[in-house]
């Protein structure tokens, strides 16, 4: 977690960074981006292509790119990832059968020079999947050339959300 910190902290200035949401479908990535952005639910249909937002965290722009499931991954995810200086991953807690599709994607994320901030959502939710499952399953503890860090969240009740884009921000 201190090299995920301090990647961020060289990085992050005056100028605007590139962020980019990923993650399987129906995981609550569109839901997570316009909770940073408005602090509200925002109920969404599925994103058919990207959603992009300029968020704005105390003097901290980040332009956030919401990519649709897993198929943005493997087709126009390519493009972008280019200027990616962190990607943030969503898991849906909840969906175990979707889990190793979710590590393989990741692994693939892990090919890209982006600090990974993972959010295990729907956290809420009755047997949802620890932490420590999701990070056992991931095989977070493997990843030693990336930076890194899983943090459970609820994207409904924003939840785990707000600090870890101050987190994320070097104010938090």
């Amino acid at each position: 977690m201190r090299q995920l910190i301090a990647k961020l902290m060289s990085i992050l200035g005056n100028r605007e960074h590139e962020v980019i949401i990923v993650g399987l479908d129906n995981a609550g990535k569109t839901t997570i981006l316009y909770r940073f952005l408005t602090n509200e639910v925002v109920h969404a249909c599925p994103t058919a292509g990207s959603n992009v937002e300029e968020i704005i965290p105390r003097k901290t722009h980040f332009l956030m790119w919401d990519l649709a499931g897993q198929e943005a991954l493997h087709s126009t995810g390519i493009t972008y990832y280019s200027n990616t200086e962190f990607s943030i991953f969503v898991i849906d807690s909840t969906d175990r059968n979707w889990l190793l599709i979710a590590r393989e994607e990741l692994r693939k994320m892990l090919l890209r020079d982006a600090s990974v901030l993972i959010f295990a959502n729907k956290q809420d939710v009755k047997d949802s999947m620890s932490l420590v499952e999701i990070s056992q399953f991931l095989t977070l503890s493997t990843i030693k050339d990336h930076s890194w860090h899983i943090r459970g969240c609820c994207a409904l009740t924003g939840e785990g959300l707000q600090a870890r884009l101050q987190w994320i921000s070097g104010h938090g």
